[in-house]
């Protein structure tokens, strides 16, 4: 069985081309986008600019846009600002309108666009895994499971990770903070959600990268 890389899904090709025509083009041959566009499924709503909120869904995906399916259209043009399920927030302007919904090009940096790669890369390889256990993001027992927690006080206490997402984590310790409380585990911001008998349970303010877990957690 072969697995997704993040490589797959970026052309390693340049277009050889300028200008406005270099554009169009972009428009009309799917394999000549920058990044290649990946069917996934995933859930979500969009906020448009009078700051009316509306339920989406993703039909397909790249780190360069995304086509959502939606209950109304945009307007060509509009500046909108997505939260999607296992992505996050994303802004992006509407390029085009499609039978379904519309199409965004995402506005992010170079540093955003990796992340949003890497998190395509892993939800393709998780679906060829069958790697679901009716958690919103799998968990894994990680390598190094030795980690330092940080309350908002300052006081840092040694810990150990149980199991670890991209949203969240379970760790060992001595302290319970109460739920609510904003942490910080290793470098990660997140929040206690619950305790359990050997410690609590973190969710991430922020979705993280496939590649800084396994660089953090093994």
């Amino acid at each position: 069985m072969s697995f997704a890389t993040p490589e797959d899904l970026t052309l390693a090709r340049p277009l050889g081309l300028r200008g406005k025509r270099v554009r169009r083009l972009l428009t009309i041959v799917p394999e000549r986008r920058r990044y290649r566009r990946v069917e996934v499924t995933l859930s979500g709503r969009f906020m448009r600019e009078n700051r009316e909120e509306y339920p989406c869904e993703v039909i397909q995906m790249s780190a360069g846009g995304i086509a959502l399916r939606a209950p109304m259209h945009c307007e060509v043009g509009e500046r909108i600002v997505a939260y999607l399920q296992q992505i996050g927030r994303i802004e992006g302007i509407v390029v085009r309108l499609i039978e379904e919904g519309f199409v965004i090009r995402i506005l992010a940096s170079a540093a955003k666009r990796e992340r949003i790669v890497n998190l395509l890369t892993w939800l393709i390889n998780q679906k060829s895994l069958g790697l679901h256990d009716g958690r919103k993001h799998g968990r894994v027992t990680p390598r190094i499971s030795a980690s330092k927690i940080i309350l908002p006080n300052g006081d840092v206490h040694s810990c150990r990770v149980l199991d670890v997402s991209l949203s969240g984590a379970s760790i060992a310790c001595a302290v319970k903070p109460p739920v609510d409380t904003t942490v910080v585990l290793g470098r990660i911001r997140g929040r206690v959600v619950r305790h359990h008998h050997e410690g609590v349970a973190i969710k991430f303010v922020e979705i993280q990268d496939p590649d800084s877990i396994a660089r953090t957690f093994g």
